[in-house]
């Protein structure tokens, strides 16, 4: 009997045992499932992460007071980190770092003398309230302080009206620029409308300038919905809100970015007036190591699915043996007349094996769609593209494949043992 043939009737045989089958069959599934499908998830993730942060320039990097925290949700679309308030800073500060002052930030502009531009940004809070006549927004509009080169520094672009100029951030004058999602809010289909406009923005006037280029999603929550003053009004007006401001640098050539840093982080030591064997109190982070940092903290999920898997995996493996060893017991005066006949005690192995096989297979098969297709919902949720881990799908096959031969090794040897005079007679 050649192999083909093994197989034909390793098929037959597994085809007519639909229930014991389709049992292992879906304990091998879910195991690949949820292997394949928080894998597949992970990637999205990544995907969205990439495509979030590229904007940023990878010749860019930001001096903080202390080292960002990633969040994957809370809306807005603003990098900088959340902060105490202001009444918990000062029990904070000594564990959190000295936050950097506007002044410092001003400092550092006018004492850097690299080639690059540089920006001051501030994060205010997410529950600002934006009225124009009797139409306001809900309060969750994340406010934000900056200079001119904001825009450039984050990939914003203008869909109508002007940035802020330096004369407006430096003079603290009452103007904004607005995110998409708060023009439409206000000013509804049209929205070029609101520039020139007199809003306001927690009871106080400002002037709109510009309404942004939508930016859309990130992880469900929109980048848009978002209010830009001068960072020096907000000084003005706000001041109590605002806990440490950032001051981002873009190098003219992703080539000096090194030593970009370098300047950055001594003319900031002096700044802060620290001197030669104390440890700086900020941070400088480079813009295209946010996405390393944000993947890196995806690495437990990976090794979470890697344990799940493996363990399904097993108890599918011993739920596997069992069935076949029943299988051989119940087959045992079959295997008796196949060796009768001049069967080899090879191909009663074979064929048990191929049989073991099969079935890791068709669950290897029916657990990489369903986790390739888990995945990708969060992939449709985070408007990225499809996502299928190749790697994985090879080696969940792989794996399965050795669950297979393994489960079904030992039956196999039972059944290849098997004395033929005594398997005819047995009951």
């Amino acid at each position: 009997m050649n192999t083909s043939a093994i197989f034909s009737l390793a098929y037959r045989m597994v085809k007519s045992n639909k229930l014991r089958t389709g049992l292992t069959v879906t304990i091998i599934a879910f195991g690949i499932m949820a292997l394949v499908g928080i894998i597949t998830a992970i990637k999205a993730l990544n995907q969205k992460l990439t495509e979030s942060f590229s904007t940023m320039g990878a010749n860019g990097f930001t001096i903080r007071f202390k080292e960002r925290q990633i969040h994957f949700g809370g809306g807005g679309g603003n990098s900088d980190m959340k902060v105490a308030k202001k009444g918990a800073r000062k029990e904070k500060t000594s564990e959190l770092g000295k936050p950097i002052t506007i002044e410092q930030s001003d400092a550092f502009r006018q004492y850097y003398t690299f080639p690059a531009t540089t920006g001051v940004s501030v994060f205010v809070n997410r529950n600002t309230l934006v009225s124009y006549d009797t139409r306001k927004t809900t309060p969750n509009v994340l406010m934000i302080g900056a200079d001119e080169n904001y825009l450039l520094l984050n990939g914003f672009t203008l869909s109508s009206g002007r940035n802020m100029n330096q004369t407006d951030v430096q003079s603290a004058r009452n103007v904004c620029l607005l995110g998409h999602d708060v023009a439409t809010r206000l000013f509804k289909d049209n929205i070029d409308k609101g520039v020139n406009s007199i809003i306001r923005v927690n009871d106080i006037p400002y002037r709109v300038l510009g309404v942004l280029a939508s930016r859309g999603s990130s992880f469900g929550f929109s980048r848009d919905n978002l209010v830009i003053l001068g960072y020096k009004n907000i000084d003005k007006n706000f001041s109590n809100n605002v806990s440490s401001y950032t001051i981002a640098v873009m190098a003219d050539d992703i080539r000096a970015v090194g030593d970009a840093m370098g300047e950055a982080e001594g003319t900031f030591r002096a700044i802060r007036k620290l001197n030669t064997t104390e440890e700086s109190n900020f941070v400088l982070d480079r813009n295209d190591a946010i996405v390393e940092k944000a993947m890196n903290s995806l690495g437990f999920l990976t090794v979470t699915a890697k344990v799940i898997g493996m363990i399904t995996l097993i108890g599918a493996a011993i739920g596997l043996m069992n069935i076949m060893l029943v299988s051989v017991t119940e087959r045992t005066k079959e295997v008796g007349l196949i060796k009768a006949i001049g069967g080899k005690r090879k191909m009663v192995r074979q064929q048990f094996l191929l049989e073991a096989v099969i079935i890791s297979l068709l669950g290897a098969f029916f657990g990489i769609i369903l986790g390739v297709g888990l995945g990708n919902l969060l992939s449709l949720l985070l408007n990225t593209s499809f996502v299928v881990p190749w790697n994985w799908v090879i080696y969940g096959i792989v794996i399965c494949t050795i669950v297979g031969l393994l489960a079904g090794l030992y039956p196999a040897l039972k059944a290849g043992r098997l004395n033929p005079i005594e398997a005819l007679r047995y009951e």
